[in-house]
């Protein structure tokens, strides 16, 4: 059984393709540019040249991508867009109009004169990643399935705060089916509010196997759990602090507690204040969205001691960093490392939702996933697929 997942984030997308004839230590990996970033630096290539751009694709990851757009309209120079990749920048195409950009359909698009630099906008792009392994030997061909992780706010009605909504999405999703993979879809049941998602199935060209789509945090923190020290405890209070976002879940039989935050707008002392109060149940939704965060959630007024073991709080996350500067801090961290690989941990938690959405894969992976003598299979024994 071959899965390829990407966990696509701001600075970084991580990708691991697993097999089920090696061990998850002898997976194959690639931490390469995420596509908001190629995209900021095509962007501010033809912003230095002076160049017209069209803007066409999907829907995909804003930040650098959308700043990178701004910045090359009030530099003075003509942004065309088709109306999927405007939803970038903001769901409202009225407030894309007003930063000077015109919207086309497909067909203007496709008359503009060839000066104008064309540059696609997609989260995932099967046709590189393929190409990225095949300089490799590595071939993407007879996969079972493959998964795919975006952070998406959801779209949210004009005039509705898209944190808000996210997390009253999250609210919704949690009440209903208390456990991370529920964030987790087949392409052909991903909810109508979660465009980036969809977004992410309608990019998908190429391929002839499932496509499963998960949000990014809940597959960060699910993969985290699979670090041995981890595993093995009732109850956790696990953060992952992104390039963007932070999110921590607080989880015990299920998920007891959660708060998301702009990684930009927090420092440790903050985290820290917030990590206390998501453990003793006492954090409010508005502690954290009247700071120009996402929200709060509690769903269980058992406080979660601390100080009681060897850590207090279990971190992940590309910016961990914030952490490692413990002069300051008032918790111990534990610094999970599922499989040897921080990196990859949303990949990890990409298969384990897998499990869940394709019943048909679950022994299969749960078995890898929770085998820690693994299969004592090495790379060179395993054939790989014929093109």
């Amino acid at each position: 059984m071959r899965i390829l997942t990407i966990d696509v984030g701001t600075g970084t997308q991580d990708i691991y393709l697993y097999d089920s004839r090696l061990d998850i230590e002898n997976g194959f990996k690639l931490v390469l540019p995420s596509p908001t970033m190629i995209v900021h630096r095509r962007i501010r290539q033809a912003t230095r040249s002076g160049n017209p751009i069209l803007l066409t694709g999907h829907q995909m990851g804003g930040g650098p991508s959308a700043w990178a757009v701004e910045a090359h309209a009030k530099a003075g120079l003509q942004v065309y867009a088709t109306e999927d990749a405007a939803r970038t920048l903001n769901d409202e195409l009225d407030k894309v109009r007003a930063l000077g950009i015109t919207i086309l359909s497909e067909e203007e698009a496709a008359a503009l004169p060839s000066r104008v630099e064309q540059i696609e906008f997609r989260d995932f792009d099967f046709a590189a990643i393929t190409n990225a392994f095949a300089g490799f030997g590595v071939t993407l061909s007879d996969l079972n399935a493959v998964g795919v992780a975006v952070f998406d706010h959801g779209a949210a009605p004009a005039g509705v705060s898209d944190r808000q909504f996210r997390f009253d999405y999250l609210d919704r999703r949690i009440r209903a089916e208390n456990r991370l993979s529920a964030f987790a879809y087949l392409a052909s049941e991903i909810p109508p509010i979660l465009s980036r998602l969809q977004a992410v199935a309608d990019s998908a060209e190429g391929l002839d196997c499932p496509l499963v789509v998960m949000d990014t945090a809940p597959a960060a923190i699910l993969g985290a759990t699979f670090d041995p020290m981890v595993g093995g405890l009732k109850r956790r209070l696990i953060v992952n602090i992104g390039n963007f976002h932070t999110l921590a879940f607080r989880i015990g039989a299920g998920i007891e507690g959660v708060f998301e935050h702009h990684t930009g707008e927090i420092d440790l002392s903050k985290l820290e204040r917030l990590l206390r109060a998501l453990a003793n149940g006492t954090l409010r939704h508005e502690d954290v969205f009247n700071d120009m965060g996402h929200g709060a959630l509690i769903y269980s007024d058992e406080a979660l001691p601390l100080g009681q073991g060897s850590f207090d709080v279990i971190v992940t996350g590309p910016r961990r960093s914030m952490y490692g500067r413990t002069s300051g801090s008032t918790l111990r961290p534990y610094f999970a490392v599922p499989f040897g690989d921080m990196m990859i941990s949303g990949c990890f938690g990409l298969l384990a939702a897998t499990a869940d959405v394709l019943p048909e894969l679950g022994d299969t992976l749960r078995a890898s996933l929770r085998d820690a003598e693994g299969r004592g299979t090495a790379p060179w024994d395993v054939d790989q697929p014929e093109n």
